[in-house]
């Protein structure tokens, strides 16, 4: 990697930034003063900074507590992003682990390790997702049974894998499904007939959304949180 990259990655200054301080002589590799940007960086290299050695941040792996009124996206010209909620530097690299939509609460996953991230969202993975569900209607008693055999969706082909649900009160419950479909949660209630009044995301795989943690607040995961992703 070039030197002015490196430094750039490292530290988040801009490419042009670091250009300055490489003329004026405060970097150096392996303990020889350069002012070349183009300098080939080897993966054993010690880069300093006016004396400090640089190290390359190593992957990060995040929990957000998502409000209403933010997008799972990195950009977008109309809505606040929930990455907007992050003070981090280079947050260009980060990568929402499985979406939420604008209007739902809860648990979201956010991650620059690329593997870590298919790991949470391949379809392949069977990685279970919790929400806890209010809805227009009551539950009706044949939920639970229809959707522990698979429901057809709209626009759909084949059902949905097996679900649980665990009613809590007439018209709440908490939903486990193994799936990511657009709208899923949303889509399967209204496959029988009701419709989703408030939804919010209690829990991804093991990961379970920390109950002191304020909407719009996050912390680092742990690295039992961490390593529990891909161990099924």
């Amino acid at each position: 990697m070039r030197l002015d990259k490196y430094i750039s990655q490292v530290t988040d200054l801009s490419r042009k930034e670091v250009k300055r301080l490489l003329r004026s002589g405060l970097v150096s590799v392996d303990d020889e003063v350069t002012k070349d940007a183009a300098l080939q960086v080897a993966e054993d290299s010690v880069v300093t900074l006016e004396g400090e050695p640089l190290q390359a941040p190593g992957p990060r792996y995040f929990m957000l507590h998502k409000p209403k009124g933010y997008v799972c996206v990195t950009q977008d010209r109309e809505h606040p992003t929930v990455l907007e909620l992050l003070d981090e530097p280079n947050k260009d690299k980060l990568q929402i682990a499985g979406r939420l939509d604008i209007d739902t609460t809860g648990l979201v996953l956010i991650t620059d390790d690329g593997q870590w991230n298919h790991a949470v969202t391949s379809p392949r993975r069977d990685c279970n997702k919790t929400y806890h569900v209010t809805l227009a209607e009551d539950i009706t008693p044949d939920t639970a049974t229809r959707f522990a055999e698979g429901v057809m969706l709209e626009g759909e082909f084949k059902p949905t894998q097996p679900a649980t649900l665990q009613q809590l009160y007439t018209n709440e419950c908490l939903l486990t499904i193994s799936e990511g479909k657009y709208h899923q949660v949303k889509r399967m209630f209204a496959a029988v007939g009701n419709r989703v009044e408030e939804l919010h995301r209690l829990q991804v795989g093991d990961i379970v959304l920390e109950e002191e943690l304020a909407e719009g607040d996050y912390r680092p995961l742990s690295e039992t949180e961490i390593a529990s992703v891909g161990a099924h």
